[in-house]
């Protein structure tokens, strides 16, 4: 079963945080036997460092979240943030709520402007009687993977658009574009691109007239074409022939029953219409945007089972 966005981050979270506290805990102990000297606590933090290789920043602070020694960097120490007070800073809520141990949520950090984690750990007599405690900052561009890469729950997704654009939609009506005068052979051009030359994913502009594709010769770039090239079959002479791919999810026989689809929810009202369209084979999505700015993300399958019934019905939700 494919893991929700949050579940997945959850999951990578806990490894973070169980991959972190043994480290995180022998050098508090550290900390805790150089108490209160500042040059000692800084010693222990660069030994920390080599400990723990992916960290950007170590530092020491007081029962009261204010700082007692300099940062630690990569590149040595960086004395003026002794004396911070980080009381109000959100990654030491639970910290000074109790927590032995936390680790934050990711936030943009006030400096280098960059998604971050902080760890933090309670630095404790053997007793039990809080000392203070030690910050551990990481980038999350510094990380390392730790699973694999997130994959999207393939479910229909709907989201609410411009509001402005929602409360002028029965003051407008569909104006033929260009495309909508030559849909017939540009959808035909589309179609021959994505199951002979290489086009997997395209999404068409009805409005604008307009189309932008990915191929797999070049996955790292979008190509725009407007009416003229899209009504000229010469273009996918400027394509190399590729068989369509055996990893799509969409059906080859089935790419003309999506893009014909768009076609009747382009035509299907002069109030509520089809605004662009997009089709990615492989993750099989098909995306919609209508003329009251309300997009749709939903599988090709599902997608190809709602008639045209369907999208005038829930006009107030689309």
């Amino acid at each position: 079963m494919t893991e929700s966005l949050q579940d997945a981050i959850l999951r990578q979270r806990s490894i973070l945080k169980g991959w972190l506290a043994s480290s995180l805990t022998i050098l508090a102990e550290g900390c805790r036997d150089a108490w209160p000297d500042r040059a000692a606590l800084e010693r222990r933090l660069e030994e920390g460092m080599a400990e723990l290789p992916y960290c950007k920043y170590l530092y020491v602070l007081d029962d009261r979240a204010r700082q007692i020694t300099a940062n630690l960097s990569r590149r040595g120490l960086l004395p003026e943030h002794f004396g911070r007070d980080r009381s109000e800073r959100p990654y030491l809520a639970e910290a000074l709520a109790g927590a032995r141990s936390s680790l934050s949520e990711a936030y943009i950090s006030r400096n280098a402007r960059r998604p971050t984690l902080t760890a933090i750990q309670a630095i404790e007599t053997a007793d039990g009687r809080l000392l203070g405690y030690l910050g551990a900052d990481f980038d999350l561009r510094e990380l390392p993977a730790t699973q694999a890469l997130y994959r999207q729950p393939e479910h229909w997704v709907q989201l609410r658009g411009d509001p402005a654009i929602r409360a002028g939609l029965f003051h407008q009506a569909r104006t033929d574009s260009l495309m909508d005068q030559r849909i017939d052979p540009v959808l035909d051009l589309i179609r021959e691109l994505i199951t002979g030359h290489g086009a997997f994913h395209a999404k068409l502009h009805f409005s604008s007239s307009r189309a932008t594709i990915w191929t797999l010769n070049d996955p790292y770039s979008y190509h725009i074409h407007g009416i003229d090239e899209l009504s000229d079959p010469n273009l996918c002479i400027a394509y190399p022939p590729c068989p369509y791919p055996a990893k799509a999810i969409v059906p080859e026989n089935r790419v003309r029953d999506v893009l014909q689809t768009f076609k009747a929810l382009r035509f299907m009202d002069e109030t509520l219409y089809l605004r662009s369209g997009s089709l990615n084979i492989f993750n099989g999505l098909v995306g919609l945007t209508f003329s009251c700015d309300g997009s749709h993300y939903m599988p090709w399958d599902e997608f190809l089972t709602k008639n045209l019934g369907f999208w005038l019905g829930n006009t107030a939700q689309a």
